[in-house]
C-alpha cells in the first residue's frame, strides 16, 4: 500500500459581493473581512461589488460571473436573512445547476453554537453553475468569518480531505480524481 502524499494548494479566483441597502464600499466591513481571508489564504480577489436588494441585478451580476472563465467561486454575504426586501436566495437558487445541500444546515448548525434559535432564521446556501461555487452567508461580520473558516476555506483547499471542491470547479489545475 502507497502512502499518499498531501495535495498541492491551487489558488482560486474569487468574487465577493455584498448585498445592503445601507452599506457603501467605505463601510464594508463584511467584504473586508472576506477578501482578506480570502487572500490570507492564499486566493486572489479578482472581483468585488457592492449591490442593493434587487434579485434581478444580484442575478445579473452573479451570471455574467458565473459566465465569466476567471471567476470560480463567488461569495455573497447579506440578503440571507427574513427581513423586508433579502431576496439573496430568491436571486441566486434559479442559477443553481446543482445545489449544494449540506452548506445551509451545516451553517446553522455552527450558528446555534452561537446565536441560538435565531439560527433558524438563515438562508445561508451554496451551489454550482457552470463549474462556479457560489456561497451565500448572512451579512454580519461574525457570521462571515465562521463560514468561511469553517466551511469555505476548507472546501477551497484542494489539501482538504477526503474530498473538497476544487476538482469540480471550472479550470481547476487538480484532476477530478487523485
Amino acid at each position: 500500500m502507497s502512502k499518499r502524499q498531501p495535495a498541492e494548494f491551487f489558488p482560486l479566483n474569487l468574487a465577493i459581493l455584498t448585498l445592503s441597502d445601507s452599506r457603501t464600499a467605505a463601510t464594508d466591513s463584511s467584504g473586508d473581512a472576506l477578501q482578506q481571508l480570502a487572500e490570507t489564504a492564499g486566493h486572489r480577489v479578482c472581483e468585488r461589488a457592492l449591490l442593493p436588494h434587487n434579485r434581478y441585478a444580484i442575478r445579473a451580476l452573479v451570471s455574467h460571473w458565473i459566465a465569466s472563465e476567471s471567476i470560480q467561486v463567488v461569495v455573497l454575504n447579506g440578503g440571507t436573512g427574513f427581513a423586508a426586501g433579502n431576496c439573496t436566495p430568491e436571486a441566486i437558487r434559479p442559477l443553481f445547476d446543482t445545489e449544494v445541500e449540506g452548506f445551509g444546515e451545516l451553517f446553522r448548525q455552527l450558528s446555534y453554537a452561537d446565536i441560538g434559535s435565531s439560527s433558524l432564521q438563515s438562508r445561508a446556501l451554496a451551489g454550482m453553475a457552470n463549474g462556479t461555487l457560489l456561497f451565500a452567508i448572512p451579512g454580519s461580520g461574525g457570521a462571515c468569518r465562521q463560514a468561511w473558516e469553517q466551511l469555505i476555506a476548507p472546501q477551497l483547499d484542494s489539501r482538504t480531505g477526503p474530498c473538497n471542491f476544487v476538482a469540480h470547479i471550472k479550470n481547476s489545475p487538480q484532476p477530478a480524481c487523485r
